[in-house]
């Protein structure tokens, strides 16, 4: 481990110097290549690859990118500007403030913003769209005036937010009443400008976010251990995630000293001990905590950051979760395995999903070096199989596909007769809109939806010798260090067969290396695989990887059939009541306008599919037959997940 960390800091001093000597200009700000992103720490056996080396093609997926670009692409930047430029006393430009929860008097106004930040960059990373880089570039620029006005504005060096630096003070002092979060608000304009940094490769972006981690560090080194852990007791975001990934990019060890203030000993200590202890805690407060426990282990290898994370997500995966893969009442977790008891309208916050495949994607790397015999290793698909769920069955339909700009719903409801739509009253308590909503949830979905490629295929970062497919999502992957590109095409989860083929490379040298592709848990019996036609034996067992290793040339070709069927998804807390699934998909009842007072019975043996290549059912639940379809399609209707089996 001290190895690995020596090395990493040898090889980015290296890249520093490189970058300084070789630094260029785009759009007026200075830029050079990024750092790697496992430049400390351990290099995973199992690692994502750059988002600018994979884009979607044509699918369900796909569509829900086209709708948030084009809302990140028309939305007013100056609007988004309005409250930083107010609060560090520059014009606003004529700009009209927005409403909801980036309202000038709305407590942590410019939470939002960083998620604004992370779709443009993406955008940029996957589409090369270059309006949402010159979007990027801009924002980091007038951030950077914010920044530089402090002194005029009357507050400390490196400060930038929306709200006075008398909320950190207040927040410090456990004065703050007013209802703000302010290291949350902060945390999401650190991480915005991190992947700015990265993926836009802009030095403003670095310069700022550096001036922001050491007024962090500035504010927080003045604090005794009593004083910061009482603090930390309101919502502060990831802030030990971002400080660490900063350490990890600059192998500044002061950022890492940082990070590990910010580690929460209420959360943290019950979970290193194995203790599931999340009743009663606000849910989406946790899980940006222990993302950055996985990034802490990365740069220190304390195992304790390990078993902290992946506690973290056994529990709730095991234990809080509901079949479409969210978990939460109320923003609240529950007693552990209560289900059937907490079906209602407020369920399944929107961002704590999103933040728990980003915690799946991270000890899924951590796994593939692991070599202890827990299931969670990359052997297993516990991971991903948990990621394609909640994909799938929460995220994706959280979008509204009849909307050109892709709102989105806060909660899903799963109350019997639920209906896609509802969200805090501040903010219009419906789908969220273009300037009146900002909620924490329209934040996360915009980065969802601009990034649903990074967690398609994975790489052995060592030595390039493994290739993971880990979802099936339609796309092509340009695998630079193999010289390879692999076009991965289907109609899932429509159909059943997965194709994956080699369009470039030398068609006259074979280039060895292993394909390793997820045979999720459902599968029902085996899945087939194909190579050029021949089938590969001894491979497709449900719940591992099946594995070919090959010299592999251009215009090889893979088949992949996952055999289905249907199956239920039992509610922990009541054997009798569970959710219905057609291999990954998770299925709803329509019910129109009826509203449902109570969980319907469902006669089992009752279910018919329509026809055999669609996802369309029928089934008799009191005496009337009842359309049942995708839930990821369920939009202006109510309808019903949860069921009383017969």
């Amino acid at each position: 481990m001290y190895h690995h960390q020596k090395s990493g800091i040898f090889a980015s001093c290296f890249v520093l110097l490189v970058s300084f000597l070789f630094a260029t200009t785009v759009a007026g700000h200075a830029v050079h290549p990024v750092l790697p992103r496992a430049a400390l720490g351990m290099g995973d056996a199992a690692a994502p690859f750059d988002m600018s080396q994979i884009y979607l093609t044509n699918s369900r997926w796909k569509e829900n990118e086209n709708r948030a670009l084009s809302y990140l692409k028309n939305v007013n930047v100056d609007r988004l500007l309005y409250n930083f430029r107010a609060n560090h006393k520059l014009s606003t430009q004529g700009a009209t403030p927005n409403k909801g929860w980036d309202a000038p008097d709305f407590p942590f106004r410019t939470h939002a913003q960083g998620h604004y930040l992370n779709g443009w960059s993406y955008c940029y990373a996957s589409l090369k769209d270059t309006t949402c880089r010159d979007r990027a570039l801009y924002f980091v620029a007038e951030l950077a005036k914010c920044q530089a006005n402090n002194k005029a504005a009357g507050f400390t060096t490196g400060y930038l937010s929306g709200f006075p630096e008398s909320e950190i003070t207040a927040v410090e002092q456990r004065t703050l009443k007013n209802g703000n979060v302010p290291y949350y608000a902060i945390h999401k304009t650190m991480s915005g400008l991190l992947d700015v940094w990265r993926h836009l490769n802009d030095t403003t972006a670095r310069t700022v976010l550096l001036g922001m981690a050491s007024w962090v560090d500035s504010r927080t080194s003045k604090l005794s251990y009593s004083q910061m852990q009482n603090m930390l007791g309101t919502e502060f975001g990831g802030m030990n995630d971002v400080l660490a990934d900063i350490y990890l990019e600059t192998g500044d060890a002061k950022w890492l000293t940082v990070a590990k203030r910010f580690d929460h000993a209420s959360v943290f200590d019950p979970l290193a001990s194995n203790k599931d202890q999340l009743n009663g805690l606000h849910a989406n407060t946790q899980v940006p905590k222990w993302i950055g426990a996985t990034k802490e282990f990365r740069a220190t290898g304390d195992t304790k950051y390990r078993d902290i994370a992946a506690n973290a997500w056994k529990f709730t995966v095991n234990a809080h979760t509901y079949a479409i893969g969210g978990n939460s009442q109320a923003e609240h977790f529950r007693p552990p395995n209560q289900i059937s008891n907490y079906l209602s309208k407020d369920t399944a916050e929107g961002c704590n999903t999103v933040n728990m495949l980003k915690l799946t994607r991270e000890l899924f790397s951590l796994s593939s070096n692991s070599t202890s015999s827990s299931p969670n290793t990359v052997g297993s698909t516990s991971y991903f199989d948990y990621y394609e769920n909640a994909l799938l069955n929460h995220l994706l339909g959280q979008q509204n596909s009849n909307d050109p700009h892709g709102h989105i719903t806060y909660f899903t409801s799963l109350n019997p007769g639920g209906r896609r739509g509802v969200g805090p009253a501040w903010g219009g308590g419906t789908w969220s809109t273009d300037y009146d909503s900002f909620w924490c949830c329209q934040g996360t979905a915009l980065e969802t939806n601009t990034k649903l490629m990074d967690s398609i295929y994975f790489h052995d970062s060592r030595d390039e010798s493994k290739l993971w497919v880990n979802q099936f999502i339609p796309s092509v992957l340009d695998w630079k260090a193999k010289g390879v590109k692999v076009e991965l095409k289907s109609t899932f989860p429509v159909g059943e067969s997965v194709d994956l083929e080699i369009v470039s490379g030398s068609s006259a040298e074979a280039k060895e290396w292993s394909l390793l592709v997820r045979v999720p848990s459902w599968v029902d019996g085996k899945a087939e695989i194909k190579v050029n036609g021949e089938v590969v034996s001894g491979q497709g067992t449900p719940g591992t990887y099946a594995s070919v290793k090959r010299g592999w040339k251009s215009g090889d070709k893979v088949s992949v059939r996952l055999p289905r069927k249907l199956r239920t998804i039992v509610a922990n807390d009541n054997s009798s009541v569970a959710a219905l699934a057609f291999g990954p998909v998770v299925l709803a009842g329509n019910y129109g306008n009826e509203g449902l007072s109570s969980v319907p019975a469902l006669t089992l043996s009752s279910i018919k599919r329509v026809n055999e290549s669609g996802l369309d059912f029928t089934a008799t639940s009191g005496g009337k037959t009842v359309k049942l379809g995708p839930f990821y399609e369920a939009r202006g209707f109510n309808y019903n997940v949860y069921w009383a089996l017969k």
